[in-house]
């Protein structure tokens, strides 16, 4: 993992593995039968640990503010581990780690991998909890998640790319307000949405 963070993934190979951690060649093939199996092991660690993170934070009885402070810890993950996450993520992923993609939409899951899979319930029961509360309109739990899952990659691809720059203007000037308008237009009034991101606000700023 070092190596993929440090050096980026094409720098990964069995020789530099071996070289990192001190061993031999062999000992990398006996341990992971080639670099695929390095790869899906990274993947797993990698795609493990944003669950953790998608996951962790405490549910209130305000969903909008929940799923603000999810956006939040989603971003927070990307920038703090870009190999990790473009290699989840990323279109240039390798087969092995995406899997088969599927429609999202109709599937419930990004691809045919179980990891991935329980990184994206974790946003469909935020949606889920939304809906119920009659916060934003059911246009259907699956079509708001991949909504929702966009706006925050979309924006978090653009701030790795440095086009937000370094200043966490990202967050308080692209996502934070591209959501509010998000789910204003699922149904939320404006005033209750903008209290639940002042409400999350206040989350992350006692967590730093």
């Amino acid at each position: 993992m070092r190596i993929l963070e440090r050096d980026g993934l094409q720098a990964l190979s069995v020789r530099s593995l071996a070289a990192e951690v001190g061993t031999s060649t062999m000992a990398v093939y006996t341990h992971f039968g080639g670099m695929t199996g390095v790869i899906d092991a990274l993947a797993d660690e990698a795609f493990a640990r944003f669950t953790r993170v998608l996951t962790d934070a405490e549910q209130t009885d305000d969903p909008v503010r929940d799923f603000f402070v999810m956006g939040a810890a989603y971003r927070a993950f990307a920038l703090a581990n870009p190999q990790r996450y473009q290699l989840i993520f990323g279109t240039t992923s390798p087969a092995s780690v995406v899997g088969q993609r599927t429609d999202v939409t109709s599937t419930g899951s990004a691809n045919d991998r179980a990891e991935q899979a329980e990184s994206f319930e974790a946003l469909r029961h935020a949606v889920r909890r939304m809906i119920a509360s009659g916060r934003i309109r059911d246009d259907g739990e699956l079509n708001v998640a991949g909504r929702l899952w966009s706006l925050v990659h979309g924006a978090v691809m653009l701030e790795l790319a440095g086009f937000f720059g370094h200043e966490g203007h990202g967050l308080t000037h692209v996502l934070a307000p591209l959501t509010v308008d998000c789910v204003v237009g699922m149904g939320d009034a404006r005033a209750d949405t903008v209290q639940s991101l002042a409400s999350a606000g206040e989350v992350l700023a006692r967590s730093r």
